[in-house]
Formats: C-alpha cells, sequence, structure tokens
C-alpha cells in the first residue's frame, strides 16, 4: 500500500506564496515524514512497566472512525508553542540530602535526572538564598546591609554549586538554568526574620534589585550561566516559611522601576525576566496588570505559574493559562514549581501522584506553556529537611539511614515527558475524541514526533492514534501512560 508521504514543508508550501514568504513560513517549521514503525513506552500501575519499551507497531490508511471508536488526532501541519526544557530544582535541601549519599547514590541520583540512560532533565531552578526546603533560613548579606557591601555566596560553593555544577556537565543539552528569591532581607520588609510575609519597603528597592544582579553575577563567576530569574516565588501568599507579598501594581513598578533597569544597567539585559510565578487561579489579573504596562512588559520575558490553586477546593484552572496567551501571545507560560503536598512515608507508591504530574503537565503544554519545572529532585524519608515543617513528595526520596533511593510513580510519570520531548520542539495539535483520554504532541528538530496518551480510568483501553492520512491501533493498561515516538 502507497502511503501519502506526510512532510510538514510540503503541506505549508500549497498554501504559501509568493516564493519569499513561503521561505520564511517553512524556515519556522520542524518537517514530519511518514515513518512506518512507531515505539512505545509505557508506565503502568499494577505492571513492572516502568518507561519500558513495549512492542513496536506501524502505521496504516486512515479511515474514518467511528463515534464508538476512542481516537487520538494529531495534525503535523499545526504546529505551536516552541518547547524550551523539563526539569527540576535544586534546593539546599536537595544538597542536604545528597551530601549524605554515598558515592555510587549519588551517581546513580545524577545519572537518573540528567544522563542519558535517565529521564534527561533540561531545566534548573534554584533559589536565591534561602527557602523552606533547607535546614536554616539566611541570606547572602549581613543583617542591615543597605549597600551590599558583605555580599557573598561562599556558603553556597560548599554543597549547591557543586551540584549544579555536576547537573550541568552530565546534562545532554545545555541546561537553561533559573533562579527565584523567596524573600528579600528582612531588615528590606521592615521585621525581624523572613518568615511569615511582609512586603519589600520602598526605601530598599533599589538595594533589592541590585541584590539580584550580584547573584547573578556572582553565579556566573562560577562558570554557571543563568538564563533568567523570577521575581518572586508566590507573591500573593503569606507562608510560614520565607515569603514576600507583592500586589500586581508593586510587581509591575518593581520591574519597570528597578529591576528591569538596573539589571540592564549591569549588563544584565540579556536575562529573562519571569513574572507571577505563583498559582493559576490569580494568573489572568497579573498578567494584564504586568504585561498591560508597556514600560513594564518589555522587560518580561513570560509569567510562571504553580499547581496549588486547588487548595481552595476548586480543580486546577488551565483555561486561565489559555486566556493569558490568547491575550498576551508575544509572552511565554512557564510551569515553575509543583509538588505533592504532606509527604507521607507509606505512600511512596501512590499512584495518583504520578497521574497529578502527567496531567498536569499534558494540560499545561496544551495550553502554551514552553517549559515545565518541578520542585526538590530529591527530599529524604521525612519528606525534608525543611526547617519550618513543610514536608513534601519528591520524584526521588534518599533514605539516609540505608543509602536507599526510592523512586515514585511521579519520576516515570516526567520522564515520559522529559526524556523524549528535547528542546527546540514545537508543540503540535493533539485531541483526543473521549474527556477522560489524555494527550499532548511535540515535534523535535530532528523530525521525530512525540506524543503522549495517559489513561488515569480502571480499565484498560483500546484507541486509534491517527496522524493526518495514518493510523495505528493501541492499547493501555488502566492508569498508565505511554510515550509513542514516530
Amino acid at each position: 500500500m502507497n502511503f501519502k508521504n506526510l512532510i510538514a514543508i510540503g503541506l505549508i508550501a500549497v498554501a504559501c506564496s509568493p516564493q519569499k514568504t513561503c521561505e520564511k513560513e517553512v524556515s519556522a517549521n520542524i518537517e514530519w515524514a511518514y515513518k512506518s514503525s512507531i515505539e512505545v513506552y509505557e508506565t503502568s500501575a499494577n505492571t513492572d512497566h516502568r518507561l519500558s519499551a513495549t512492542p513496536s507497531t506501524s502505521f496504516g490508511k486512515a479511515i474514518q472512525p467511528l463515534e464508538t471508536e476512542l481516537a487520538v488526532f494529531v495534525n503535523p501541519s499545526k504546529q505551536f508553542q516552541t518547547f524550551i526544557g523539563i526539569g527540576g530544582a535544586i534546593t539546599d535541601a536537595v544538597t542536604e540530602v545528597f551530601d549524605q549519599l554515598s558515592a555510587p547514590k549519588q551517581k546513580e541520583l545524577m545519572d537518573a535526572y540528567y544522563g542519558p540512560n535517565g529521564i534527561d532533565y533540561t531545566l534548573l531552578r534554584t533559589t536565591i538564598h534561602s527557602s523552606d526546603f533547607g535546614s536554616e533560613s539566611y541570606t547572602y548579606i549581613e543583617e542591615g546591609d543597605k549597600d551590599l557591601k558583605t555580599f557573598s555566596i561562599d556558603r553556597d560553593k560548599k554543597l549547591r554549586i557543586p551540584m549544579i555544577k555536576e547537573a550541568m556537565r552530565l546534562a545532554s543539552d545545555s541546561l537553561l538554568f533559573y533562579v527565584s528569591p523567596w524573600s528579600p532581607p528582612a531588615f528590606m520588609k521592615g521585621r525581624e526574620n523572613m518568615l511569615r510575609g511582609g512586603s519589600l519597603l520602598p526605601e530598599f528597592y533599589q538595594s533589592w534589585a541590585s541584590y539580584y544582579a550580584k547573584f547573578i553575577k556572582a553565579y556566573e563567576a562560577e562558570g554557571m550561566p543563568i538564563w533568567g530569574l523570577t521575581i518572586q516565588n508566590e507573591p500573593m501568599a503569606v507562608q510560614t516559611w520565607e515569603s514576600c507579598v507583592y500586589t500586581a501594581e508593586e510587581e509591575r513598578d518593581f520591574l519597570k522601576n528597578y529591576l528591569g533597569p538596573t539589571l540592564e544597567n549591569e549588563g544584565l539585559g540579556d536575562k529573562n525576566i519571569v513574572v507571577w510565578d505563583h498559582n493559576r487561579d490569580l494568573i489572568t489579573q497579573r498578567a494584564n496588570t504586568i504585561f498591560g504596562d508597556p514600560e513594564a512588559a518589555k522587560y518580561a520575558w513570560g509569567i510562571g505559574f504553580h499547581w496549588y490553586e486547588r487548595w481552595a477546593g476548586g480543580e486546577s484552572m488551565w483555561d486561565n493559562l489559555k486566556n493569558v496567551k490568547e491575550s498576551y501571545p508575544d509572552k511565554e507560560l512557564l510551569f515553575t514549581e509543583g509538588c505533592i503536598e504532606s509527604f507521607d512515608v507509606t505512600e511512596y507508591q501512590r499512584w495518583s501522584n504520578g497521574e497529578r504530574y502527567g496531567k498536569s503537565m499534558i494540560n499545561d503544554f496544551n495550553a502554551g506553556t514552553v517549559g515545565w519545572t518541578d520542585w526538590n529532585i530529591l527530599l529524604d524519608h521525612t519528606g525534608g529537611p525543611n526547617h519550618v515543617g513543610n514536608f513534601c513528595f519528591a520524584p526521588i526520596h534518599a533514605d539516609t539511614r540505608t543509602d536507599e533511593l526510592i523512586y515514585t510513580p511521579s519520576y516515570y510519570y516526567i520522564g515520559h515527558f522529559s526524556k523524549f520531548i528535547r528542546p527546540g520542539a514545537k508543540r503540535v495539535s493533539t485531541s483526543c475524541s473521549r474527556s477522560y483520554f489524555h494527550s499532548t504532541s511535540f515535534l523535535n528538530t530532528d523530525g521525530s514526533m512525540v506524543t503522549v496518551v495517559m489513561n488515569d480510568t480502571d480499565e484498560a483501553i483500546n484507541y486509534k492514534l491517527i496522524v493526518d492520512e495514518v493510523e495505528t491501533n493501541l492499547e493501555i493498561a488502566a492508569h498508565g501512560i505511554q510515550t509513542l515516538v514516530y
């Protein structure tokens, strides 16, 4: 049987004219050619499948699906945002746990995340001085030093910087590295400590903006290129840990009058500034306030978000992401943090934890998100260390009493995306014929297509994958996730 040669460049060339316009359109698209075989990788509950290669399949000519059939539809000629990466955060807690592992277990952990035989992370986040995840609260200056004369990152050189450098060395693609503060020093908020909220006092706006610049320069002097920064982690949350509140107007004015100009004046104008860095619920108002101001918007690369809006009792609010992307198509969406809260040592293998990752990643990407960052890549058998008792799950835990690494379902669910979708990929139009089935697709720069499908029901599902004019029949296990590479 002769099948159509499905090449995106050909599909575009039919529609575009004159030739000069065609060349511009073609250069912005990645080609996909019909391939006969499809590699299938699966992770599923109640089986031993963990990113496991299963029997491959092949395409045949597509026929009209029936209403009784479940199908995933992929259209290679419709391409959207450019992917920048998937990864996690290296916090003080991560490095403290890592330091307690034996050398072989340290190597295993780093290979699991950054090596080609692991899940091959391409994105990395760290904190500007302390967050809650670590044994103590600290800054890089002596308290009260408005002029930042005592600024030093020496404490980071013991554990954090060596681990970040090793991650960068191992990564098969250059790691995009960005940084986030949890709070200014306490005196800049007029408080005794950095905990429990408070706000940056106007007289310290410039000092705080200069603090970011000093941090970036100090880290880059250690050989760690920084791609970007967020202005404030969770700027509307008064937390028991390091936190600082900015209204939308305060964040806008700090960006346009202090942080943006300061980074430019310090020769750091190429750093990508991400606003908000909080949940999806209030994201539209923050975008409207900052991106709606041309003088602030010119400094902002995009907007970051977390997944914790369900604390209020509702569902995840992916439509808000679509609203922001439709309203400000020149600004990017970046998932900056997510983790499973309320650690329970008996629940390492709770399958719904992994499914939360899978469903969120699929919906975030389908809403236009360009990158996705998990929180701590490693925590111990207590869900910490955390100096205020906010213990959580990580994809991998270490029992430091036994030198054991514990891989959770979340690790494998993330890997179904991070191992196969590579920087520079374009998201491709993908939809499902049932609401309980989830899917997204990306076209890599090497021409390979990656479609991730997820089944969070209690039954195995037979489905068709229809890509333009070809199709194949597949089955996915109950509570399973598959990556299809073709």
